[in-house]
């Protein structure tokens, strides 16, 4: 059988002023006061925003040029591409009055399920006429699952209009 080391540790008794607690109470509360004197880093939200970083990724929305004229053409690369398929797209005509005889199509129904979008930001990237576009809003809600789904009309309510240096659509098509 193998020897036992056992130590035996004596403890000093506590001293009256330390049975109190006081000394611990008191540095306590100085930590307390300590921040209770700071700035808060709490914002009054929604009165009151973070600052959002460049490059980041928000609501997917459409844009129309600054002739009010719809970018999107129905290409319907984004639907394709769209990870979570998140996006639904109908093509439609385009009424031979409106002047834009030179563009093929246009959307129909253009729907984007906020429910199922992951804000990857492959449909902006895909686009090839620069409709779709990523704003910085962050913070979206709804009283119902329908009301999370963005039709075409809200969808170009959110986007609003962004100037085109190209002016690709005052370019009339050849034959």
């Amino acid at each position: 059988m193998a020897t036992q080391n056992i130590k035996v540790i004596t403890r000093k008794p506590l001293r009256w002023w330390e049975k109190l607690y006081i000394p611990q109470v008191l540095a306590g509360m100085k930590i307390t006061l300590g921040i209770m004197l700071r700035k808060p880093v709490t914002l009054k939200y929604p009165f009151e925003r973070p600052v959002i970083p460049k490059g980041y990724r928000g609501v997917p929305t459409l844009v129309k040029d600054q002739n009010g004229r719809e970018k999107c053409v129905s290409c319907q690369l984004c639907e394709f591409v769209c990870p979570p398929k998140a996006i639904r797209i109908t093509p439609g005509e385009i009424d031979p009055e409106s002047g834009n005889e030179h563009i093929e199509k246009a959307p129909a129904e253009f729907e984007i399920n906020m429910l199922r979008c992951i804000y990857c930001g492959m449909c902006q990237e895909v686009c090839p006429e620069a409709a779709i576009v990523l704003q910085g809003e962050y913070s979206l809600n709804g009283y119902s699952r329908s009301g999370m789904i963005n039709d075409k009309k809200k969808l170009y309510e959110l986007g609003g209009t962004i100037p085109d240096p190209v002016r690709k659509w005052d370019k009339k098509k050849r034959a």
